[in-house]
């Protein structure tokens, strides 16, 4: 009796466009139709409905939320600081295809403490206080998404080190064949 009062909301972003394709005629002499070849018709389903309907779901969790710099790491619950999970959705011809993103905090017990710019991160517990906590998170991820590649973005040099080597170091110990680890750098891209 109290739906009519209760309104759905997300901490996030939407938006739905819709897109319209269009194709020209070629006009290179390579594409051309030789004498002996009959004309071809346009059989493109895209020609009869060139429209996709696409959109952006950005969700933010409402487990760990908090200030950059200030929220970090993961929790005894194995929520990760600042958890968003992105799904991009693309409808046509009556199919819709989805593509799902979650990004977090690097998921041990880790901190940043001060307000200037980049301080210098720190863990926090040992690496055997970790695993389970790094165990819960993987588990809820791998329950909703079956499988995912964990693309670790911090600096694999620089102050973020410690981070990233605590990060694959749990990757290793909770050796599961449904995540795949990759380590991109993009101080060395940049």
């Amino acid at each position: 009796e109290v739906d009519f009062w209760i309104i759905p909301i997300i901490q996030g972003f939407v938006q739905i466009e819709e897109l319209v394709v269009s194709y020209s005629e070629s006009s290179s002499d390579d594409d051309k139709s030789s004498p002996e070849t009959p004309p071809q018709e346009s059989t493109c389903v895209d020609d009869v409905h060139p429209t996709f309907l696409v959109a952006l779901i950005s969700r933010r969790s409402r487990h760990r939320a908090g200030m950059r710099y200030k929220r970090r790491g993961v929790d005894k619950n194995g929520n990760v600081a600042n958890y968003v999970e992105t799904e991009q959705l693309i409808h046509v011809h009556n199919h819709t295809l989805s593509f799902i993103q979650t990004r977090g905090s690097v998921p041990v017990f880790w901190s940043q403490v001060g307000y200037r710019y980049n301080p210098r991160p720190r863990l926090d517990k040992s690496e055997n206080e970790t695993v389970s906590c790094f165990r819960a998170h993987f588990e809820e991820q791998l329950k909703n998404y079956k499988k995912q590649v964990i693309i670790n973005l911090v600096d694999q040099t620089g102050r973020e080190k410690i981070i990233g080597d605590a990060y694959l170091k749990q990757v290793l110990l909770y050796n599961n064949a449904n995540l795949t680890y990759v380590s991109f750098d993009f101080h060395e891209h940049w």
